[in-house]
């Protein structure tokens, strides 16, 4: 008798077959792009920090001169080849049934529910760099303090507005 079960994927930080099994839908995959921009726009300024450090203080110390550049935009190469699929590999979300669920994470996994009739505005964001790959950004405010706001970011620029008005119609339909 064989087990048609799947086996549990063999990489820890493979998330798409843990998404699947839960019925979540992955985010673009363009979103990788906005992430590795967003990512060498943060660490630039950290690498040219870093060669000018190398450039002016390492030969006052006689410290080994270049190593401090070399590590610096190394680290920062390779953050930005790396971290972003993992990232993006870790977004799911599912809209139906009267709520939107949202989970990320990998180490720190949070799975947000949000009912619609807790629903009080919905925003459809777009930033330069999602603009360029078409992408865009849901913001879903509820009432109450504590997660009030959930983003949904990574969807195409169709698919984040036709969730925004499957979510308008089913409050609109909750209160009249």
């Amino acid at each position: 008798m064989t087990d048609t079960a799947a086996p549990p994927p063999t990489d820890p930080f493979a998330h798409d077959a843990l998404n699947a099994a839960e019925g979540l839908h992955p985010v673009d995959p363009a979103y990788t792009h906005v992430l590795r921009a967003a990512i060498a726009l943060n660490l630039l300024p950290v690498a040219i920090g870093a060669t000018i450090v190398d450039f002016l203080v390492i030969p006052q110390i006689d410290g080994p001169y270049g190593l401090l550049t070399v590590a610096a935009w190394l680290l920062a190469i390779i953050a930005v080849v790396t971290i972003p699929a993992r990232r993006v590999a870790r977004w799911g979300y599912k809209i139906g049934e009267g709520q939107l669920r949202v989970a990320r994470g990998w180490l720190f996994r949070t799975d947000t529910i949000v009912p619609f009739v807790r629903v009080q505005h919905i925003d459809v964001g777009q930033g330069p760099v999602e603009r360029m790959f078409g992408l865009s950004h849901l913001v879903v405010h509820t009432s109450g303090t504590h997660n009030s706001t959930v983003t949904l970011p990574g969807l195409h620029s169709d698919l984040a507005a036709a969730m925004r008005e499957t979510i308008r119609r089913h409050i609109q339909t909750d209160f009249a």
